[in-house]
């Protein structure tokens, strides 16, 4: 079976499967971003996460929080009041943590230049922590991520040890950049569009087709503001430029992994 014919099986019994989630669904400010990625030949979403802040109670047996074996207090994918995380404190038996994490999207991709095209699209969007691994069977997975999330313990052994008022400072800053993140998903999904659309477009001539991929690697490095049709603007770029937590992670990372 050659690489095009098996990627459309593997997009296929992926599709098939049940949503296997917590929530059980696409998250409501993704479903068209995801509902897109899966209408194009060339991918198909394996997994998203819009962006959430969690209130995880995580035991007393150690600092480090494993959402697998905690239990979760709250989880919203909106902006947090203070008064909700008061009450779901009251439920903590062991170390109770506030967290925001940001929206991540697995995405499939055909062959490593689609991947190559929907990374750049990611960083120039501001998930500057986005990567893209090649597993020794030929699936080439595009991870979409940034790095301006929040952790911070509240509780210990069931002991509030913050005052509400630092609760009330800390939920202005998840709310914050849950914003953010909201911004940065509406600016990826209006690239990609404009990406998808451009690629089509060459798509529907050879010759066209034939000079981009000859000098795609370079010339998309040097000039990436130009091949995506300036799809940021200036006044984005200097919020990307001034996101110190979004600086590492740029370069496009690639190593064999098992699948």
């Amino acid at each position: 079976m050659d690489r095009i014919a098996e990627f459309r099986k593997w997009k296929v019994q992926c599709l098939s499967k049940a949503d296997l989630s917590r929530k059980g669904s696409v998250d409501e400010d993704v479903v068209e971003l995801v509902q897109f990625l899966n209408m194009r030949d060339e991918f198909f979403t394996t997994s998203s996460c819009a962006g959430r802040i969690l209130l995880l109670d995580g035991g007393i047996n150690g600092f480090e929080v494993q959402k697998q074996n905690c239990c979760w207090l709250l989880v919203t994918h909106k902006p947090c009041v203070k008064d909700d995380v008061i009450v779901a404190l009251k439920k903590a038996n062991g170390d109770a943590t506030l967290k925001f994490e940001p929206f991540v999207l697995h995405v499939q991709c055909r062959q490593l230049q689609d991947a190559q095209i929907l990374h750049s699209v990611a960083i120039d969007s501001g998930f500057r922590n986005s990567g893209i691994t090649v597993g020794k069977r030929g699936k080439t997975m595009l991870a979409v991520r940034s790095t301006h999330g929040l952790e911070v313990p509240l509780s210990h052994k069931g002991k509030l040890m913050v005052t509400e008022e630092y609760i009330d400072f800390l939920l202005n800053v998840a709310n914050q950049k849950m914003e953010e993140n909201k911004k940065r998903i509406e600016r990826f999904y209006n690239c990609l569009q404009h990406v998808m659309e451009r690629e089509t477009m060459t798509n529907l001539h050879p010759k066209i087709k034939e000079k981009n991929n000859s000098s795609y690697t370079h010339k998309k490095q040097r000039n990436q503001e130009k091949a995506h049709g300036q799809c940021i603007t200036k006044e984005n770029d200097k919020e990307l430029e001034n996101d110190d937590d979004d600086d590492l992670g740029i370069n496009i990372t690639i190593f064999p992994e098992d699948y």
